[in-house]
């Protein structure tokens, strides 16, 4: 029975969570595309900030060893696009050697449009991992919520599906910009999450072992979302704007973070 409990948790956590994300967020993003950016910009950030990081660092784990591993996170995402613009810039440097003759207009248009789909392609494994990485963490708390009592683990359910719609609103953001579809963005968005199940049935078998490691599967999962945020998000804000364009920005932004750190809060006095 309470296994039962836990699967059907995590994936109504998991999975409910995107697509509740999904309905809210891809009505407001076809009309808004840059205020959305923002809102994902400031819930990435308020995510890892203002919720994974401080459960983190309220663990018995080491602060140093905390830092280290945030630290090689965002050099890992980072060698991680390194590795991806590099395959991308490989191939298109060999289709190009073959395509003789076409001139130095066409080098250029067809360099600078290959360039910029490289600069779209960047942050969607990072957030795709870090996606997974935070399901599996979730997965373990709504495990050991539902081993306490049978109560405890709905609440703790309905909780992370709470504090993860405005957060998977970010991700489904990030993920448009490197998806074809907005259908294939939400596939991925959805598979990430079904990995709370598998986290749900882990921490069912080795709650205890694993209570140990849950510190480290939330710093690094922070990593990847402070990683896109600034390294991929941000940068696209960075453009002139008017001064009201400039403020609408900034208050989309403080939108993104409000969001997050207010359910969060709740959710984690309800747990």
């Amino acid at each position: 029975m309470t296994l039962l409990a836990i699967l059907v948790g995590t994936v109504a956590a998991g999975v409910g969570s995107v697509w509740i994300a999904a309905l809210l967020g891809y009505a407001m993003l076809a009309r808004f595309t840059q205020h959305m950016l923002s809102l994902a910009a400031g819930a990435l950030l308020a995510t890892a900030f203002m919720h994974l990081l401080p459960e983190a660092f309220e663990s018995a784990a080491g602060a140093h060893e905390l830092f280290a591993l945030l630290l090689g996170g965002l050099v890992f995402f980072f060698l991680l696009d390194k590795a991806e613009l590099w395959h991308h810039g490989h191939e298109h440097g060999h289709e190009h050697g073959q395509e003789a003759g076409d001139g130095h207009a066409h080098h250029h248009q067809h360099h600078h449009g290959h360039h910029h789909h490289e600069e779209r392609r960047t942050g969607g494994w990072a957030v795709l991992l870090g996606d997974s990485v935070h399901a599996f963490g979730d997965g373990i708390l709504i495990a050991s919520a539902f081993v306490a009592d049978l109560r405890l683990g709905v609440v703790a359910a309905l909780a992370v599906l709470a504090h993860e719609v405005p957060h998977h609103m970010g991700d489904l953001v990030v993920l448009r910009q490197t998806s074809r579809s907005p259908r294939a963005a939400l596939l991925k968005v959805s598979m990430a999450g079904t990995v709370t199940a598998l986290g749900g049935l882990v921490g069912y078998a080795l709650l205890a072992s694993l209570d140990d490691w849950l510190p480290y599967f939330l710093v690094a999962a922070s990593s990847s979302f402070v990683y896109v945020a600034l390294a991929d998000l941000i940068p696209q804000l960075q453009k002139r704007l008017s001064l009201r364009e400039t403020a609408a920005q900034i208050a989309w932004l403080a939108v993104g973070i409000g969001m997050v750190t207010l359910v969060s809060g709740l959710a984690h006095g309800g747990h």
